[in-house]
């Protein structure tokens, strides 16, 4: 079993790698997006639909279920690898040769070729895929923090440096491209798995007999996420697409660096005490109450200034995109719930009951898409009805978990809700502060400051467990690994 030390340290490394990940890919983005044009950014966004789809069957669930197995090894990995590998060989022909057909779906002839280069991006992926699965198993999150920001510096460098010489879209396709190269090589230096010709029908039917069901839960997700933007790519113009992705990457940005971190921690830690149920549900209740404690004002507060954001980050050209900011700090407010509920039906083995509820939730969330766009035949409607469909399948997931291990609905809202009171509050202070005509920099220096006072003032007021803990936790962190 995972020591609480072990955990905590991963956690941190796990969210610093995050963190500093994606405040280089934040800075490389609004570079890009005062380089290039909206379009640019749409006609990637419309082809990156195809190839998240692509990257599902390539990874076939695989890797959930090395870190899930308690005794995955070499044997196992390099298994995984080959397969991996001969899934992608195939999915990558049937997207070369069906370029044509996407391009003319889109009307966009310029996608072929595009295509064609950015889906390469699925053989580099399984070995990336392997490397990070085999450090989650060994909790080697601080591997992670060196590979990212290692790889996010030349990449980024590289795409703004194609973009100031008139590459266009090629630039974001390169930046991506190089992104995950360099990532692997950096991998290949510092992670000691290496992948070998060793193969084992035994253990890929073991391991597929866990991972296919996450296959098509992952497809299930994946294909239904990228809905919204093949609809709106087809029934509107790529730069409405760039709007309603660009309106999500703010409050995504803010909220992954979190969010992932605990999802790939969670896994691994909440499996080595799989056979513990009290000590199993005590590790979950506490991911959920402190995570909600963080990400829920952090999106409050990002909702009430979005304006004044993307005015200072991207210019004028880019505010259609305001109402998808906020709409998205909503939906991304209760992500942790998903995160922390959906690890625990993993990590107990139970890919089955993931899958159903997979099945239920994209039922519901397909119908409500079908229904915003025949009543509103907008973007912002299409924004509206995923946010309906997020804050249903939070109650979807949270049901399996009454009954596996005691945590239901009531204990989950009634742990949240103070979290959700006081953000309300916050960023009611933070929207205030926004209608005082000032120096849009200084407003928004303004608005953090007195949004992080008045929310961690409260707290402590209040005497917050959560936030107590949090203090705790840091102040334990600092002491073992030094200040």
């Amino acid at each position: 079993m995972a020591s609480k030390n072990t955990i905590i340290a991963s956690l941190f490394w796990k969210f610093f790698e995050r963190i500093g990940t994606q405040l280089i890919q934040f800075g490389v983005s609004i570079a890009l997006a005062r380089i290039l044009a909206p379009n640019d950014f749409g006609l990637v966004a419309l082809i990156t639909i195809f190839i998240n789809v692509a990257t599902v069957f390539v990874q076939s669930g695989l890797n959930t279920a090395l870190i899930q197995k308690k005794n995955a090894d070499d044997l196992d990995f390099s298994t995984v690898f080959i397969a991996s590998l001969g899934i992608a060989a195939f999915v990558y022909a049937i997207l070369f040769f069906s370029a044509p057909l996407i391009s003319d779906f889109y009307n966009q002839e310029s996608l072929t070729p595009v295509i064609r280069v950015l889906s390469l991006t699925l053989f580099i992926g399984v070995f990336n895929s392997i490397q990070n699965a085999y450090i989650s198993k060994h909790m080697m999150f601080k591997k992670l923090f060196f590979r990212s920001v290692g790889a996010m510096l030349p990449s980024g460098a590289i795409g703004i440096g194609l973009a100031l010489t008139g590459f266009g879209v090629w630039a974001l396709v390169y930046q991506q491209l190089s992104n995950i190269l360099i990532a692997v090589i950096i991998m290949w230096f510092t992670v000691p798995w290496r992948p070998s010709l060793k193969f084992s029908a035994q253990r890929i039917k073991g391991l597929f007999s866990f991972g296919w069901k996450l296959l098509c839960s992952s497809l299930l997700d994946v294909t239904f996420s990228n809905l919204r933007g093949l609809v709106i790519g087809k029934c509107f113009t790529p730069s409405d697409l760039a709007y309603y992705n660009r309106g999500d990457t703010f409050p995504y940005l803010a909220i992954n660096n979190i969010n992932a971190s605990i999802s790939a921690v969670m896994l691994p830690a909440l499996s080595s005490c799989q056979d513990d149920r009290p000590q199993f549900k005590k590790m979950m209740r506490r991911s959920i109450i402190t995570s909600t404690f963080i990400i829920i004002p952090m999106m409050a507060g990002l909702a009430a200034m979005a304006e004044s954001v993307v005015k200072i980050v991207l210019g004028d050209a880019w505010l259609p995109c305001v109402p998808f900011v906020q709409l998205s700090c909503i939906m991304y407010a209760f992500y942790p719930i998903h995160t922390s509920n959906l690890s625990a039906i993993n990590a107990m083995g139970r890919s089955d009951i993931f899958l159903k509820l997979e099945i239920i939730k994209k039922i519901q969330g397909l119908a409500l898409l079908i229904g915003s766009y025949l009543y509103f035949k907008t973007p912002i409607g299409i924004a509206y009805g995923a946010l309906v469909a997020s804050l249903i399948c939070t109650f979807i997931n949270v049901h399996p978990n009454k009954k596996l291990i005691g945590y239901g609905y009531l204990e989950q809202i009634k742990d949240i809700l103070p979290s959700i009171f006081l953000s309300s509050l916050m960023g009611g202070v933070v929207y205030a502060l926004g209608l005082i005509e000032m120096n849009i920099y200084f407003k928004i220096v303004l608005q953090i400051i007195a949004g992080i006072c008045f929310y961690f003032g409260i707290a402590k007021i209040l005497h917050f467990e959560r936030l107590e803990y949090l203090i705790q936790t840091i102040k334990e962190f600092r002491e073992k690994h030094g200040k």
